[in-house]
């Protein structure tokens, strides 16, 4: 593994134990070169993901990006990194028994925006106002307006 600070491809593994939810490895790594410490995460990969863009490109799936998309949307709100976490990985899963190596972009997003839903009303807000293209207050709304329809109907 190579070290985040200066390059170097000589680390040792100091520490290993499984995340709460088992979902992965925690691998506290220190490097041989400048002396730092890092973590890294392994995790199981069930297959290769493909994202079919609305453009028609087709990129790989990146775990990372999801996670920084979701942070966003998640930005100042009062949810547990477990949680989130969590919530991910279950996505990630979901997509990858789906049975299909490439997956359309507006299914990650739909994926994402019912995880979001059952975290947190404003990140699922957030979330859906760059998924949706919202262009004006009135979207937000229409949109705030659907929600608390459902909302009633519990």
């Amino acid at each position: 593994m190579r070290c985040p600070f200066c390059g170097n491809e000589d680390t040792q593994v100091k520490d290993s134990r499984p995340t709460e939810d088992n979902s992965a490895i925690r691998r506290r790594r220190s490097c041989s070169g400048c002396g730092a410490r890092f973590t890294t995460f392994e995790r199981v990969q069930l297959r290769e993901l493909t994202v079919l863009k609305k453009n028609g490109r087709r990129t790989p799936f990146d775990r990372s990006k999801l996670e920084r998309s979701i942070g966003i949307a998640l930005r100042k709100r009062p949810v547990e990194p477990e949680q989130v976490d969590q919530m991910i990985t279950g996505l990630v899963r979901q997509l990858e028994s789906m049975g299909e190596s490439e997956v359309d972009s507006e299914k990650i997003g739909y994926l994402v925006m019912e995880g979001l839903k059952s975290l947190d009303t404003v990140a699922y807000v957030r979330f859906a106002s760059v998924y949706k293209n919202f262009r004006e207050a009135k979207d937000f709304e229409d949109f705030v307006g659907t929600i608390e329809g459902d909302e009633d109907t519990l």
